[in-house]
């Protein structure tokens, strides 16, 4: 089983070198976080993953879920495991519900003895949520809903005595399209006045998809009003449900982000793992004496460090867009929050959609680390590539986390917080002249390169969008992607400056040593991509319409 404690050191290091812990501690309700109890929190995050969830991941796979006459039964071991988490769908409801909902609800849902869903797209709508259909019927102090949701992910289950759903619906005189959409609390069990659970409400799930991976966690279609109609609370304002819904939408899309991260770590330490057991062959010119573990190999180290490097990079990436959140809703100078709102606003896209294909490219080297025994299930490691393939897909896809980066996020100030981040990574870049580290300055030179890419695009996509947006759009990917690149190798190189500054007596030399290294390796074999992506996002895909829709 691979080692999950491992990282634990280089979050730790993110977290105060780059994220800005004594910062982060000088903020209103913050007084108390110390790099002792950010250690401790670590060491029993690795204990619930190690101890409690990692056992579960393989035989949740083989046995899935189940729907029954009762609802949906989750795999065994899963109700004990959830039961260790204090999780809920809550943002939303803290932002925007009345003081009489919150008070019955958000207890439990911070708390986890109940669970809670984001309902929005229906099987006619996809992403586009302006056809949603979903009815509220307005009928005394509640609403009676009417309608389907698909891909409701743990929409129903056995774990929590109660599953809060907040759905997305149309009064009966909504205007058309997104404007006419409302926010809605539907419990499966409605709350009695000693707030426990008491009789069923309108509201099952109809089945249970088919999926490629994640097959513990049940994706649902859920049913509203089969009988007489699900009994739901208005959250907030008439026919603002979405603006209300993306409070929990844009924090759920960090998150999905960081999920990228957690499969391509735990792929990585198998591939790892299993490279410095396997042996097979002998080292690059040796033609006799024993055999080697692959991991002597040149090509699975190129292979190890890609997905090494990659990975450091994306935690950095997240866990400073993290802090920055927290900056954003907590820094007392208003300008300061104001900056950090920004930042956050044009950076969400950019770790959602980068974080997660990197998650299954490096999954997927992961298999190729295994070799043939990578296709095989026992090992693990194509478990890992079917279950990141969905983190692409869910919470926006990749193509719409682009078009909201390119369409809305980079042109609603004219790129200035753009410019702005641009101006502070070669600020780094600037840090990294002039030293007797031979490293440094070969990570400066990647740097300035891909800092170079990204205003060049960035220019190119402000000036394209306004006169020819189906070219600016068409980029949009490769221009998230180029974005992401270069926010990680920004990232990678502020972490090169602070180990560099930690070296000396009394220091941790290997750790701080091999994150330089690993540092230079993302400049010089990663980084490069994001000046590769220029051309590509400057072409703006110019042939993607030259082909009719029957010459497909």
């Amino acid at each position: 089983m691979p080692n999950y404690r491992a990282p634990l050191q280089d979050m730790q290091f993110v977290i105060t070198e780059l994220a800005g812990l004594e910062g982060l501690a000088a903020l209103p309700g913050y007084e108390e976080v110390t790099p002792d109890l950010v250690g401790a929190v670590l060491e029993e995050a690795a204990k619930l993953a190690g101890d409690v969830l990692a056992p579960l991941n393989q035989s949740g796979d083989e046995q899935g879920t189940a729907l029954t006459k009762d609802g949906v039964v989750a795999a065994d071991g899963f109700a004990a495991a959830y039961r260790r988490l204090t999780a809920g769908a809550t943002e939303a409801l803290k932002a925007h519900g009345s003081d009489e909902l919150k008070s019955r609800f958000l207890p439990k849902l911070v708390s986890g003895e109940w669970a809670g869903t984001m309902n929005l797209t229906e099987p006619q709508a996809g992403s586009d949520l302006s056809a949603v259909r979903t009815r509220a019927v307005p009928e005394a102090e509640h609403y009676r809903l009417f309608g389907q949701k698909i891909f409701i992910t743990w929409g129903d289950h056995d774990m929590a005595e109660n599953v809060v759903h907040l759905v997305l619906a149309r009064l009966p005189d909504a205007p058309e399209g997104t404007r006419g959409i409302s926010l809605f609390l539907v419990p499966k069990f409605l709350v009695g006045a000693d707030g426990a659970p008491a009789e069923r409400n309108d509201v099952e799930c109809a089945s249970i998809e088919h999926k490629l991976g994640i097959h513990a966690s049940p994706t649902c279609v859920m049913s509203f009003g089969e009988k007489e109609g699900a009994i739901g609370y208005l959250v907030g304002r008439e026919n603002e449900g979405l603006p209300h819904m993306f409070t929990m939408m844009n924090e759920a899309r960090q998150k999905v982000g960081l999920q990228g991260l957690g499969i391509a770590e735990r792929a990585y330490q198998a591939a790892r793992d299993y490279a410095k057991e396997r042996i097979q062959g002998r080292s690059a010119g040796q033609r006799s004496g024993d055999r080697v573990t692959i991991i002597h190999h040149p090509d699975v180290r190129r292979m190890l460090l890609t997905m090494k490097s990659q990975i450091e990079a994306m935690r950095a990436f997240g866990y400073v867009l993290a802090a920055d959140a927290d900056f954003a809703r907590k820094h007392p100078d208003p300008d300061e929050r104001d900056r950090h709102r920004k930042r956050v606003d044009l950076l969400t896209p950019v770790l959602k959609g980068w974080c997660t294909e990197l998650g299954v490219d490096i999954a997927s080297v992961g298999v190729q680390v295994h070799g043939g025994m990578g296709f095989i299930e026992e090992t693990g490691a194509a478990q890992y590539l079917r279950d990141a393939r969905i983190a692409p897909i869910y919470e926006g896809t990749t193509g719409i986390q682009a078009g909201d980066l390119v369409g809305r996020k980079l042109g609603i100030d004219n790129g200035s917080a753009m410019a702005e981040l641009i101006d502070e990574m070669r600020a780094v870049g600037d840090r990294l002249g002039g030293s007797d580290n031979a490293d440094l300055p070969a990570i400066r030179e990647s740097l300035t390169g891909g800092i170079d890419a990204l205003r060049e695009a960035t220019e190119w996509v402000l000036q394209t969008i306004r006169r020819d947006p189906n070219a600016a759009l068409a980029a949009s990917v490769n221009y998230l992607m180029l974005t992401g690149y270069v926010c990680g190798g920004w990232q990678m190189a502020r972490a090169a400056l602070a180990a560099r500054a930690r070296l000396g007596p009394g220091a941790d030399d290997g750790f701080c040593r091999t994150k330089i290294a690993t540092a230079r390796f993302y400049a010089e074999q990663i980084l490069p991509k994001a000046s590769a992506l220029l051309p590509i996002v400057r072409s703006g895909a110019s042939t993607a319409f030259a082909l009719d829709e029957e010459q497909f």
